[in-house]
């Protein structure tokens, strides 16, 4: 054989080595339609998802610029045929609901701060200071997540009512209401929640332990490592916890009802209920203060929501 015939016989060889075959082409088109359609099925999922969360808001605001007559008719029409947007301000004359609005905000505002400055050093001390008891500690506060709300009602409102040297009480906490009717009543109980020290400790734990060892080194104390090195670290928990403990502090109804009884000392969840009457209901005032009720928590999640994906996505920093 030529020396010509081999050269070419090599370069057949050769290209039809470094040429792709059409069976793994359509393999490879085969796993790519597949991982589109899962995307495409996916996100209809999600918007359909998305859609269905929103109704009941949608609704809400469509049926706050309704007249009662239209709310109340059969069968409901979907668009007002009359856009009143006079609902919202004779919802707001209809009740104090300007006090209701800053007693809300001020007992949420406080239930954060309390939280935060609370948990923080208690995530802290069980997450890195050793001492006698932690372990009993850490259980303590799982147990106390495990306890269903309701359940600790009444004894919140006995302590609360028997508090002594409040209210006319006696040492002994007898004689007088205690903490009821008082910003006392609206803000201390519930202030400090257990989850929130539960997710500080894990993202305390989450954190290097060199920075702790070099602090020490610069001749930090432990209250200085916990509140300049540590703790600055935290956005993502600090975000997390604020709008969980704002969030539930501001839709609260059941404990501002049965400890006050002053106007002046209503939230906006319970004067919500005045729209709502024994011979009627005012749909279109409800429907207009709920969805007032809800801007606060829809502006602080905004705000927030970068911090607050994050905290439940990752736990400190990598």
């Amino acid at each position: 054989m030529s020396t010509d015939t081999l050269r070419t016989t090599a370069d057949d060889g050769a290209g039809r080595s470094a040429r792709p075959g059409p069976p793994a082409s359509r393999a490879d088109g085969r796993v790519a339609d597949r991982v589109r359609a899962g995307r495409v099925a996916l996100h209809l999922a999600l918007i359909v998802g998305s859609f269905a969360m929103a109704v009941p808001f949608i609704w809400m605001v469509l049926s706050s610029l309704k007249s009662h007559t239209e709310i109340t008719s059969y069968p409901p029409t979907l668009l007002p045929t009359e856009w009143r947007w006079r609902n919202y301000l004779d919802a707001l004359d209809y009740a104090p609901f300007g006090t209701y609005f800053r007693n809300s905000l001020l007992i949420s505002i406080g239930h954060t701060v309390i939280n935060l400055a609370l948990a923080t050093m208690a995530g802290y001390a069980l997450a890195r200071i050793p001492f006698r008891g932690r372990t009993v500690l850490l259980v303590a506060v799982l147990a106390m997540m495990m306890i269903p709300t309701y359940t600790k009602i009444v004894p919140q409102y006995l302590i609360a009512k028997t508090m002594p040297f409040f209210g006319g009480n006696d040492h002994l906490g007898r004689g007088g209401s205690g903490w009821l009717d008082s910003w006392w009543a609206l803000i201390v109980p519930g202030a400090l929640t257990p989850l929130a020290i539960f997710l500080f400790r894990q993202f305390y734990l989450s954190l290097p332990r060199e920075l702790e060892e070099a602090a020490r080194i610069d001749g930090l104390g432990e209250f200085a490592i916990f509140a300049r090195v540590m703790t600055p670290l935290m956005k993502p928990a600090i975000a997390t916890v604020s709008l969980i403990t704002f969030e539930n502090s501001w839709n609260n109804f059941l404990w501002p009802l049965i400890v006050t009884t002053r106007q002046d000392l209503r939230v906006i969840q319970v004067g919500l209920a005045a729209f709502q009457q024994s011979e009627r209901t005012l749909w279109e005032f409800l429907m207009a203060g709920t969805a007032l009720a809800t801007l606060p928590m829809i502006i602080l999640f905004l705000f927030t929501q970068r911090y607050f994906v994050q905290g439940f996505a990752t736990a400190g920093i990598k």
